[in-house]
């Protein structure tokens, strides 16, 4: 349960920063089929790599605290993140509230045919370091939209093989 300071915190991490990424892909998969895979946090370790992520509080829906630990040697970024909004089988938002990433974030999915299925990854975070982390952004973006991409597309190919979720 979020206390008065929290939810102040978390109003304010929900607002858009000028750090924006976004990555899509098409899925072989019906809609609610996508929609369960991305909505099985703890399976998002299968396909972002080198990150552990698991439901902190709650059921994984509206409401609940969900932590993405990703390591990479001895760099280690904590994600923590609220679902603030599931639209079953259409949206999923959080907000990024930790100490680095901060910001919302929202993962749709748009059913084009029976069997296909349009993935959208959309995030709005902060930039942390004030100037230094505008300045900074130009040459951090492309990294960030390519791992999306790549996740998602390591995504999409575990739905289409059932092993998502």
């Amino acid at each position: 349960m979020i206390g008065p300071e929290g939810a102040d915190d978390l109003r304010e991490a929900a607002q858009p920063g000028a750090g924006e990424v976004t990555a899509t892909v098409i899925v072989d998969a019906p809609a609610e089929r996508v929609f369960a895979a991305l909505l099985a946090w703890d399976r998002q370790s299968d396909w972002i790599p080198f990150t552990r992520v698991r439901v902190v509080e709650g059921d994984g829906r509206e409401g609940s605290r969900v932590e993405a630990v990703t390591s990479l040697g001895p760099a280690v970024l904590r994600d923590e993140m609220h679902v603030v909004r599931v639209d079953e089988p259409y949206e999923i938002g959080v907000v990024h509230c930790g100490q680095l990433l901060r910001g919302p974030g929202v993962l749709r999915c748009t059913q084009l045919d029976r069997n296909c299925t349009q993935v959208v990854w959309h995030e709005w975070f902060h930039l942390p370091g004030g100037r230094a982390g505008r300045l900074a952004w130009p040459v951090v973006w492309p990294g960030s939209k390519f791992s999306l991409t790549q996740a998602l597309k390591r995504f999409a190919r575990l739905v289409e093989q059932g092993r998502l979720p």
